[in-house]
């Protein structure tokens, strides 16, 4: 959750921190922190509650110099956020400063061993309790900061990304990584580390991904050096990133959430070439021409994702089942790895995680191979670590996603999702061709109908302006349309703070609708498909209940758009592919209503883009 920066090389470090905690303070932002070894070869940590922009203001009459020097954003786990608890924390005696990533579990156990041993805590993290165990082991045992660090990792249970300084080693920055994300520049004579590659591609865009176990020794004028913890020397692979710096900059827009929403058309197309030929007649994944075996015997298809991820495996469910007959169910990570699931080797499970960090989709996957399953990863993170523990899968390839709030990630996971279900169902034989070529031409026109979508933008934005007191929302869907409810209802509660629900739209009666009145604004997904006439009869009965219905409609529908009160028109779309056009101008309306009510739309409070921790 947190964001992890370092820097060591030539250049004055601190300015390289700064500009790569901005790049990543989406990852948490509830405090910041550098630690530097100065010119003077002293070891200074600055750190402060509150943003990067706070860190830089407590800054300006500092000593930031130095050419080495480690950074932190914070997503508070243990200890509130406060300047105490800010990282970088220093050891007992100020030769040590660690940042950390992740949770150690064991720590008041250890916590407490170290206090009746004489030492004493500045703050109450648990990532405090582990640099003040590293110096115990490392003063005890008279050996280096390298074998200290692997003696401590052995004894703490948990998931972690660390970086260390030591003041009496300064031109050195150990780092080691557990189910937390490290990624680590290599630059002409510097090195870079980051939580992900965000903060070192303005320098070079070679990096290697540390692996789980793994500890990386950067030193000065020396080759970059990684052993495990049993200090095996490891292979380094290092890999070109492919991210431009344009990817992760606002681009003049006002937040990165608008500029994320305006490039899904770019973004799906992206997605599907090399997938979708030209004549836009069919589909082809490497995946599935590679493992056809494995997926087309699948008796059953598990779906693993949290949040907006587990919306697209909703989508994803209906999509495969309709077309490929394949039975799918779709579980939140956080419970299936907890729920001693069945699962068997004739089971195809799918893990789909934006970040591919996402730490209990990461325990599922590890879980579902443990019992024999196959594992497809559909991820955007290229490198990341559900990709490299999976068997095979999809990346998204819709670009970097720096607000919080996913939007062209959903939107790429739907879309990977249908390209999967049409692969299958051709290759199973289970659509006839005329659907078939039916569904892959729609799917290719799904970026221009989105075009089409986007410009209602101001409308949409006017809309917003009247929903800023509203304390309550209801999102109904019926089919395909029901996730995106849900998905409305989550970005709505994200980045506005209002309670929002989604909810079947025949589900009304059997309890949400006893929330309506006059006040309750009520959102509904009534496109002209199979469910419009069922749909039709749920929105007569908000109505009749005084309720302010604002519809998504089909372009010319000439019978909800009377009924309702304010309507979004959307483009004629296949039912199936509906999900991808319907859930912009539900982006948009959580969007603009949160600009309205003076929200960081970007940051909101409490929140992180990767859920690395539990």
């Amino acid at each position: 959750m947190c964001g992890i920066v370092g820097y060591l090389g030539k250049r004055d470090a601190y300015p390289i921190l700064i500009s790569g905690l901005k790049r990543l303070e989406y990852r948490g932002y509830d405090s910041a922190g550098v630690a530097l070894v100065s010119d003077d070869r002293s070891l200074n940590v600055f750190k402060t509650k509150g943003k990067v922009s706070d860190l830089e203001s407590y800054c300006e009459d500092k000593d930031v110099s130095g050419v080495v020097g480690i950074a932190h954003t914070r997503w508070a786990t243990h200890g509130e956020p406060s300047s105490q608890n800010a990282h970088p924390h220093y050891s007992s005696s100020r030769n040590l400063a660690i940042i950390h990533n992740g949770i150690i579990e064991n720590y008041a156990e250890i916590k407490k061993k170290l206090i009746e041993k004489g030492v004493q805590f500045r703050s109450d993290t648990d990532t405090e309790v582990l640099v003040q165990l590293i110096e115990y082991i490392k003063e005890k045992k008279h050996i280096s900061l390298l074998s200290a660090v692997q003696v401590a990792l052995h004894q703490v249970i948990g998931a972690y990304a660390i970086a260390i300084l030591d003041k009496n080693d300064p031109d050195q920055i150990i780092a080691a990584r557990k189910q937390s994300p490290l990624v680590i520049g290599i630059g002409e004579g510097e090195f870079f580390l980051g939580s992900d590659a965000s903060p070192i591609i303005e320098y070079t865009d070679q990096v290697v991904y540390l692996e789980d176990g793994n500890i990386a020794v950067m030193r000065k004028g020396e080759d970059l050096e990684v052993v495990s913890i049993l200090n095996k020397k490891q292979e380094l692979e290092v890999k070109t990133v492919d991210v431009n710096l344009g990817q992760i900059e606002k681009g003049g827009y006002p937040h990165f959430m608008l500029k994320e929403i305006f490039e899904q058309p770019e973004c799906l197309t992206n997605c599907m070439r090399g997938r979708i030929n030209v004549e836009a007649n069919r589909v082809t994944l490497s995946a599935v021409i590679d493992f056809r075996r494995q997926l087309l015997n699948a008796k059953r298809i598990l779906i693993v994702a949290c949040g907006t991820s587990w919306h697209a495996g909703l989508i994803g469910k209906q999509i495969i089942e309709n077309l490929c007959r394949i039975p799918v169910e779709v579980e939140y990570a956080s419970e299936f790895r907890y729920c001693n699931p069945v699962v068997t080797k004739n089971d195809v499970v799918i893990a789909i995680s934006q970040s591919g960090e996402t730490a209990d989709t990461l325990a599922a996957v590890d879980l579902a191979k443990s019992r024999g399953a196959f594992v497809y990863g559909i991820c955007n993170a290229i490198g990341s670590s559900i990709p490299r523990a999976t068997d095979t899968g999809s990346y998204i390839h819709v670009g970097p996603e720096i607000g919080v709030a996913s939007t062209k990630a959903f939107t790429g996971q739907v879309t990977v999702l249908t390209m999967l279900a049409l692969a299958l169902a051709d290759a199973k034989g289970t659509i006839a061709r005329k659907d078939y070529l039916e569904i892959v031409k729609g799917l290719s026109e799904i970026p221009d109908k989105i075009r089409e979508v986007l410009k209602a933008n101001e409308k949409v934005a006017d809309l917003a302006r009247m929903f800023t007191y509203a304390h309550n929302f209801l999102y109904l869907g019926r089919g395909f349309g029901y996730p995106v409810a849900l998905e409305g209802a989550l970005k709505l509660k994200e980045i506005s703070y209002i309670h929002a629900e989604g909810y079947p739209a025949a589900e009304m009666k059997h309890g949400p609708i006893a929330l309506i009145d006059s006040d309750m604004p009520v959102v509904v997904i009534a496109t002209h498909n199979a469910m419009y006439e069922k749909v039709r009869s749920n929105i007569q009965e908000i109505k009749a209940r005084k309720g302010r219905v604002i519809a998504l409609v089909t372009k010319g529908d000439e019978t909800i758009s009377k009924i309702a009160d304010d309507i979004i028109e959307l483009p004629d779309t296949i039912e199936c592919l509906e999900p991808l056009v319907a859930s912009v101008p539900l982006q948009l309306l959580a969007y603009h209503i949160a600009v309205c009510k003076g929200k960081n739309v970007d940051q909101p409070r409490n929140l992180a883009k990767s859920v690395t921790v539990e």
